[in-house]
């Protein structure tokens, strides 16, 4: 039986689409269009891995808050399954993985990645793509028994801890 990778959606650049009328970049305000990206990045995969995909939060990260942050965790909490990808934006992804690791039970078996993308899917599908693959195969691979929160950006997954947005250089470092 293939295990569910539970899919949770809050926007970020990753989701945020050209707004041809002001000329903006936007994030998809209904989840049919919010999980739109993640579903065609998805497409390929659907023979092999199943996915429960969620559109949880509909901000840029740097609007989230502390309820957004309990929503996310409630879904996590509230969830039968293991496994999770959280598409976050990359500005305050950090918050949310420690918010997530300060609530989460110490015994926890949820084993979360949390990923985003500092281009639009829309403008740069590559890093997005890329961040996603990488997550999955994480998610997978990764030793079964090793429960945690990680990060997956710029080519490496590290616990939550040990990665952070390089403000200076413009990616995420080790």
């Amino acid at each position: 039986m293939k295990q569910i990778i539970t899919v949770l959606n809050t926007g970020g650049t990753f989701n945020k689409k050209y707004n041809k009328i002001n000329g903006t970049l936007e994030i998809p305000q209904k989840a049919k269009k919010l999980n739109k990206t993640v579903k065609k990045i998805l497409k390929s995969t659907e023979k092999n891995i199943k996915f429960e995909i969620k559109a949880l939060i509909f901000k840029d990260s740097l609007e989230m808050t502390k309820k957004d942050r309990s929503s996310i965790f409630d879904e996590v909490s509230k969830s039968k399954n293991r496994l999770f990808l959280i598409i976050h934006g990359t500005d305050t992804i950090h918050l949310t993985a420690e918010y997530l690791a300060r609530y989460l039970p110490k015994k926890s078996q949820k084993k979360i990645v949390l990923t985003g993308a500092m281009k639009p899917f829309e403008i740069d599908s590559i890093e997005s793509s890329l961040n996603i693959g990488m997550s999955l195969s994480f998610l997978q691979n990764s030793n079964q028994k090793e429960s945690n929160i990680f990060i997956a950006m710029n080519g490496v997954v590290k616990k939550y801890k040990k990665i952070k947005k390089n403000r200076i250089k413009g990616f995420f470092t080790i």
